[in-house]
């Protein structure tokens, strides 16, 4: 599938993750630390939000930026550690009426914004977050954000669907690039998002099999 088609895949499926949830739901953990559901949805809301502000953010080429380089500030313990950024999120999303509300302007920004990429000039050049990237880059890197938290979203939801199997490999491939090398084969898709961005702690085998690539891990968070 095409970057789009899968950013759509995984978006849908986020949505009908917490489509059943009763609003007390809304308050389960997550894998992102200090995060409930709700918290992870008005996260993802501000992804889309930010997708729309760049695909009206044309760019002249080249990119200075693609999809693997554009992970590697994204490091667990840089700056303040993403306190600033989770508690502005939890403050926001505790201010909505109803979870139902939050689902409801998630679900009508990411229908926006999927419109949007789908009228961008697929050989074209955008700018967000102060760098340039391919359209196409720029989707996946959307695509690579809304996988990695849909695992954060389904860790305490046990019937919720999986993520897109499309954006989970797209996710090791970046992992794959910012440690320079393949992660363990026997790892699936899923097992390498978990410990390639430090959701799940490495054990004894793991290490042995990463080598001293183990010390480089988590890859971002």
């Amino acid at each position: 599938m095409a970057p789009a088609e899968v950013l759509e895949d995984c978006w849908d499926r986020v949505l009908q993750a917490v489509a059943p949830l009763a609003p007390r739901d809304f308050l389960r953990p997550t894998l992102a630390d200090g995060w409930c559901v709700g918290d992870l949805l008005f996260h993802l809301l501000l992804d889309a939000q930010r997708a729309l502000v760049a695909f009206a953010t044309p760019a002249d080429g080249p990119p200075d930026t693609d999809l693997v380089s554009y992970w590697a500030p994204f490091r667990p313990g840089e700056g303040d550690g993403g306190y600033g950024h989770a508690r502005f999120v939890r403050v926001s999303s505790s201010a909505y009426a109803s979870p139902t509300t939050l689902v409801e302007h998630l679900s009508t920004t990411t229908r926006a914004a999927l419109r949007a990429a789908a009228a961008a000039d697929p050989q074209g050049c955008l700018e967000t977050q102060g760098v340039v990237l391919s359209t196409g880059d720029f989707v996946a890197t959307l695509v690579v954000e809304a996988s990695v938290h849909h695992l954060d979203l389904v860790a305490h939801l046990p019937e919720a669907p999986a993520p897109s199997a499309g954006g989970l490999a797209l996710v090791r491939r970046v992992l794959d690039g910012l440690l320079g090398s393949p992660l363990p084969t026997e790892w699936s898709d899923e097992v390498a998002a978990l410990k390639g961005t430090g959701r799940t702690a490495l054990d004894a085998h793991d290490r042995a099999l990463l080598g001293t690539d183990s010390g480089k891990l988590p890859l971002f968070g």
